[in-house]
């Protein structure tokens, strides 16, 4: 199973793919679609819709993970963001992949164990979950949201259906294990380096 994870935005739109198999993530592939700050919205959100298709016909998920909308600073900064996010539902059903919507707070919550967490507390969790440094912050955010997405692997969303997986509070198991050797892995070689 491959999910594809988005994190939206008109500036750089991270994104990352992991698979899970035998009850074990692997990253695949991450990074991010940057359109130059001078471009148009319209061009800009062109270039998005590219990069992504380009990624899904490079990669083949089987479901996708978008981050959910989140109040932002101004109503304007709210509406540009969602521009960018249509556009990642809009290729995510061209493809005809199952998505789900992953609330900021429940991402960081299943990674890191909080909801609180921090641009470096996720990263440090991709990192140690999957073995890799992200390309930057947002395919951080977007592995994270795939890593999240991953509880619920087994169930995805019917084709064209978008879920919401705001809560974390089903089934855990797997990502819980995974985070738990990430973290043994990490004790055993600082132990090593003593």
């Amino acid at each position: 199973m491959r999910i594809l994870g988005i994190d939206p935005g008109l500036r750089s739109t991270g994104w990352g793919v992991i698979a899970i198999e035998d009850g074990r993530l692997q990253h695949i592939a991450n990074g991010a679609i940057q359109p130059k700050p001078s471009l148009a919205d319209a061009q800009r959100l062109c270039i998005i819709h590219h990069g992504l298709d380009a990624v899904i016909a490079s990669h083949h998920p089987d479901q996708a993970a978008i981050e959910q909308i989140f109040v932002a600073k101004s109503a304007g900064s709210a509406l540009r963001l969602g521009m960018a996010r249509g556009v990642g539902l809009l290729v995510c059903g061209i493809h005809d992949l199952p998505v789900s919507e992953m609330a900021a707070r429940a991402v960081k919550k299943a990674v890191t164990g909080t909801g609180t967490a921090d641009k470096r507390q996720i990263q440090d969790m991709v990192r140690r979950l999957l073995a890799v440094d992200a390309y930057n912050e947002d395919a951080a955010d977007a592995l994270a949201i795939a890593i999240a997405a991953s509880n619920d692997a087994g169930k995805p969303a019917s084709v064209g259906v978008v879920s919401n997986l705001g809560d974390t509070s089903g089934s855990t198991s797997g990502l819980s294990a995974a985070i738990a050797a990430a973290l043994a892995r990490d004790n055993a070689g600082n132990k090593d380096k003593s």
